[in-house]
Formats: structure tokens, sequence, C-alpha cells
């Protein structure tokens, strides 16, 4: 009899939490992923953003419902705890063995310091930096330092394909962000963290505002049918010609956070500009307000 479908990085979760001894607290068990994770480097089974209690994946949170809906992990908020289920399914590398071994006997509070210590940026959003460093002026410095100091007002455009929610809101962060604006007509992703309150409270999450522009988007039924470059310009042509033209309240929206200091990204699915009408709307915004919106893609 086969076990329950899993993704690799849900087995190295699984694999991780059984050589750590089965279980361990929500934050310790967050902070020893985020280590691992770290020490695989391009390898990594999950990404990381700064938050209320320094390194958190969302990613990992999401995976660990579906390992309880499948009975190999126990119904607790407060704990990560492989079910008896759990136990016979996981699976424990020699690397699982060797991290347990290094940092397994770390309390939370050790976890904690070491994490941000070690990478302050993690720590630029925790609600406890102050209570975790204590007087170390030193390491409180250099998390103030890892905070990204916003810019002159900007539009930028950035699409989430091919990119994890944690990548994704990293990169907003570190170009300064303070504003994303979601221009699709239909705000729902089959992509974890991509649907409109997934990606919201993400944002929100991060010290980043959400807004929604939908009449910004193309509709869905226009948008079949593209397989050349071509298509995708004539789209565009037509986006340019008949519709842009009538969305002066949105356009003027944009412009007026803009001159509010706000830097703003523009977000869709596709990862090049060119296949995204985001980068019609960050042109019309040049063309009426001025180069100073003159748009750069992330």
């Amino acid at each position: 009899m086969s076990g329950p479908t899993l993704f690799n990085r849900q087995r190295e979760l699984l694999g991780l939490l059984a050589a750590l001894g089965g279980s361990k607290g929500a934050t310790e068990f967050q902070k020893l992923l985020f280590l691992y994770c770290r020490e695989q480097e391009e390898e990594a089974p999950y990404d990381f953003v700064p938050y209320k209690f320094g390194a958190f994946s969302f990613t990992s949170c999401a995976d660990k419902r579906k390992l309880t809906d499948k009975e190999l992990l126990s119904i607790d908020d407060n704990a990560w705890r492989l079910t008896k289920e759990g136990k016979g399914i996981a699976q424990r590398q020699d690397r699982h063995v060797r991290f347990a071994r290094k940092f397994g006997k770390l309390s939370a509070d050790e976890l904690l310091r070491l994490t941000y210590e070690k990478f302050p940026y993690y720590a630029t959003r925790s609600q406890i930096a102050k209570e975790v460093l204590g007087d170390d002026e030193q390491a409180l410095k250099r998390v103030n330092n890892a905070r990204r100091v916003r810019g002159p007002s900007a539009v930028t455009t950035l699409g989430y394909e091919g990119r994890s929610l944690e990548t994704y809101l990293n990169l907003l962060l570190r170009s300064g962000i303070s504003i994303l604006c979601d221009v699709r007509r239909n705000p729902l992703s089959r992509k974890y963290g991509f649907s409109k309150n997934a990606l919201k409270s993400g944002c929100e999450g991060v010290g980043i505002r959400y807004e929604h522009l939908p009449e910004l988007g193309i509709p869905s039924e226009e948008r079949r049918s593209l397989d050349t470059q071509a298509d995708y310009d004539a789209l565009f042509a037509r986006y340019r010609e008949t519709y842009l033209p009538k969305q002066d309240s949105s356009l003027s929206k944009l412009a007026a956070w803009a001159n509010e200091g706000e830097r703003i990204a523009l977000t869709c699915f596709e990862l090049q500009p060119q296949q995204c009408h985001r980068h019609c709307v960050s042109e019309a915004l040049e063309a009426r307000y001025g180069a100073e919106l003159s748009p750069r893609h992330l």
C-alpha cells in the first residue's frame, strides 16, 4: 500500500521534524526550519520573510495544514508534532540528523537570538527584537541597518510567475515598496499565496499596503490563444487604444499615491512585463504624469 502523495519539501519537513524528536514548539520549529534551509542554500525547500517574531514561512504553515489533513501532523497551533502515521512515513536523512545534532538542543530563546544576530534582515519586522537582543546595541544596530529605507516615489511592476510567495514579498521589501497594486481583473490563482485574500494578508503581514484595481484588468476571454509575442502585442494595442483611455479615475489614483511619496508596484501573473498589460498601465502613467513615474520592472 503506497503512502500519501507529498511534495519533496513536505517530505523534507517531516524528515527534519523526525530527526528533531518528532515534536517542537511553533516558533522554535520555524527558526529551526529557517536555519536548516539556510544551510541547504539553493536547494532549500522553503523561503522565508521577516515577520512578527523573525523568519517565517507562509508556505510551510500551509503545508502544515495539508499534512494535518493527511493525519501526518497533529492538530496543534502551538506545536509541530508528528502523529503515529507521520512517524511511520517520515524519512530521516543524514543531513537531517547532522542538523539536529548541531541545533536541536537549543531553546526557543537561544534560537531566536541566534537567528536575529546572524540574519538581521529577518528580524526587521520583529515585535520582540529588543527583548530578544537585550542590551546588545551592535546587534540592534545591524537589525535597524537591515531595514529598507524608502526612497523617492516610484512605479515598479512585477509578476509572480515562478516565484514563491516569500521570494515575491522579499523582492517587494528589498525594493522599498509601500503599496502593492493588483491589476488583475479576477485576482484568483492556483498558485499558493496569490489569490486576493492570501496575497493581501501576506503583504499586510510584512507592512505593505495591498490595493486592488480590477478595472485595470483585461477580461480572461480576451487572453485566450496568446501563442506568440505578436498575439500579445495586438492585445495590448487594443488595450491601450480602447480601454486605458477610459480609466482616468484609476490612473489618477495611482498618480496621487505616487505624489504622496508612496512606492507602488503594479502586479499580475506573467514574469515578463512585455507579456502582461501592467507595462501598458505603467507607460500610461509616465505619458500622463511625467518622467518621474517612469517605470522599472522587477
